[in-house]
């Protein structure tokens, strides 16, 4: 397995823009025959996305999304998205909707080997991330199969919602991105009328957390527009003890490898001398 620091100069956000990816790319047998992958194998990728206040370290240093994903082969890219929402922002250098949903994908499809395959290539997030995949995942449906968002902030626009970080500061008046594709509810609408084919999609929230009527209700209104959703709701609020627990679900929902241990310090065994 590698876990990888990158930093990048980015078209979109027009600065040095850091991320973490996890690339299973050392899995050894216990024979000594060498890698359990063949030479052109290409990961299965998810694009996972933090939530307001956070960067790109929240998900190696508050889960185990690193031991879960290399078990499966799967790449993830974790990028650090600001306040931002995973939208192009009212200012200029600030495209994080395109950077997420086009220029992170390309960027990283060639720096490492990973699948170009719709089929193979997923968004998710949680909290603000999770309305990041949710907003992404259906704008650029062309490029994601699958959808994973967790405890999602999809309240946004709702009359008299708490501001946390002063969201106008990226929507500008959220009256009027409501009514743009900046909301999840407007790209949504715009998919289901499309005929494009749409991404799967899981969600999640903890039954304490309270942004789960805006759950429930978001949930609805994609079974309504013909979304295949799995929905699930469970014990737990709006923290990383929650969000670590539906990783396994979320992994076994997708389309992944059967799960297989390599050779580490998590799995030491000695055998016939081998």
């Amino acid at each position: 397995m590698a876990l990888l620091q990158v930093n990048y100069l980015s078209k979109s956000l027009f600065r040095l823009v850091p991320l973490n990816v996890v690339l299973p790319s050392d899995k050894m047998t216990f024979d000594k025959s060498g890698y359990f992958l063949p030479e052109d194998y290409r990961f299965k990728t998810l694009y996972l996305m933090h939530g307001l206040l956070g960067n790109y370290t929240g998900w190696i240093t508050n889960t185990r999304i690193q031991r879960w994903a290399e078990e499966k082969n799967l790449a993830v890219v974790m990028p650090s998205g600001d306040n931002s929402f995973y939208v192009n922002g009212i200012t200029s250098n600030n495209d994080y909707g395109e950077f997420i949903g086009r220029e992170l994908v390309e960027i990283t499809r060639r720096m490492f080997p990973l699948s170009d395959k719709r089929e193979d290539t997923f968004i998710g997030g949680l909290s603000m991330g999770g309305f990041g995949a949710l907003r992404n995942g259906m704008k650029y449906a062309d490029t994601f199969s699958h959808i994973i968002a967790l405890s999602s902030a999809v309240h946004l626009f709702e009359p008299g919602a708490r501001q946390v970080a002063n969201e106008n500061s990226v929507f500008g008046d959220l009256a009027v991105a409501a009514e743009s594709d900046k909301n999840p509810e407007v790209v949504m609408k715009e998919l289901a009328a499309s005929g494009k084919e749409k991404p799967k999609i899981y969600m999640a929230c903890g039954e304490s957390d309270s942004l789960l009527p805006a759950n429930r209700s978001y949930h609805e209104l994609l079974v309504k527009y013909g979304f295949d959703v799995e929905y699930h709701e469970a014990p737990g609020a709006h923290t990383w003890d929650f969000w670590d627990e539906q990783i396994k679900p979320f992994l076994n929902w997708l389309p992944l490898d059967e799960a297989v241990n390599g050779v580490g310090d998590g799995n030491v065994m000695t055998t016939n001398g081998n």
